[in-house]
């Protein structure tokens, strides 16, 4: 554990993307307390300039931005990581019983997988959503249903190669039960590999909830960075402010995510490991 923390910290963009990312969640998880007003609640006139009443203005219908993107937080984080960890379930689940067990059950469960690969990801998020109603459960769902494959397949090919390994087989001929070998001595193994998919895959949910609530997919009650961009959209030229400030929080949102990802691969793969 000391030499995991000793590679991740020797890592600078790494760890400027876990600085931003802790900055980020605690921001979501006080903001109301740093910005007790309403995100929906008119605080001025509409289309005002940043630092005038407000600190990133107003939109047309005169609700404050930074309460937005403070608020907004919470749902576009909560989104991310819930949906990431259903998916990272799922697919852990049917691609650890494709790879340990093989045969049948293997090829059934690959045709299966495969049927939503051939499907375009995001049209089948908005579909999956258009018919379940708009809400914050339904893009959840939406978007754990295109996010597993990738992990499904991964983790196959992380429990195939384990499988014929020595310690392995010799849990086999001690009679120890599929289960405890799955979850005591493959599946540790393979949680590296998990991880660093996983923290990847928040940054990819993130990017879809906002392109669902750009579209009008998601909660209209719940304020989100991609519902402020969406509502801003038609004023892009004229309030530029209303689409660009979410945007950026989007931007260094994903960015720190996928440098903690890559810090984490770093300091987890043992053929990048210097010490």
């Amino acid at each position: 554990m000391q030499g995991f923390v000793r590679r991740f910290f020797r890592n600078g963009p790494a760890v400027a993307g876990l600085v931003i990312l802790l900055l980020v969640t605690a921001i979501a998880l006080l903001a109301p307390l740093l910005y007790p007003t309403s995100p929906f609640a008119m605080a001025g006139k509409p289309f005002q300039a940043p630092l005038t009443e407000t600190l990133f203005g107003t939109d047309q219908l005169g609700r404050d931005v930074t309460a937005g993107v403070l608020h907004g937080a919470r749902t576009t984080l909560m989104i991310g990581f819930v949906a990431t960890v259903i998916a990272v379930l799922l697919g852990a689940t049917i691609g650890g019983l494709a790879g340990y067990y093989g045969g049948r059950l293997d090829a059934l469960l690959m045709r299966f997988t495969e049927i939503f690969q051939t499907i375009p990801f995001f049209l089948f998020a908005i579909l999956l959503v258009a018919v379940l109603t708009p809400s914050i459960r339904n893009v959840i769902i939406a978007i754990a249903i295109v996010s597993w494959p990738p992990m499904a397949r991964l983790v196959r090919g992380e429990f195939l190669s384990m499988r014929s390994r020595e310690f392995v087989l010799a849990c086999v001929s001690m009679g120890m039960s599929n289960a405890r070998i799955i979850l005591r001595h493959i599946l540790p193994n393979t949680l590296s590999a998990i991880i660093v998919t996983g923290s990847l895959m928040i940054a990819t949910a993130i990017l879809i909830e906002s392109a669902l609530s750009f579209l009008g997919l998601s909660d209209p009650n719940t304020m989100s960075w991609g519902f402020i961009i969406g509502a801003g959209r038609t004023a892009l030229r004229s309030a530029w402010w209303v689409c660009t400030i979410p945007g950026i929080a989007i931007l260094v949102t994903v960015m720190a995510i996928n440098l903690v990802g890559e810090g984490l691969n770093d300091a987890l793969n043992p053929r990048l490991r210097t010490a």
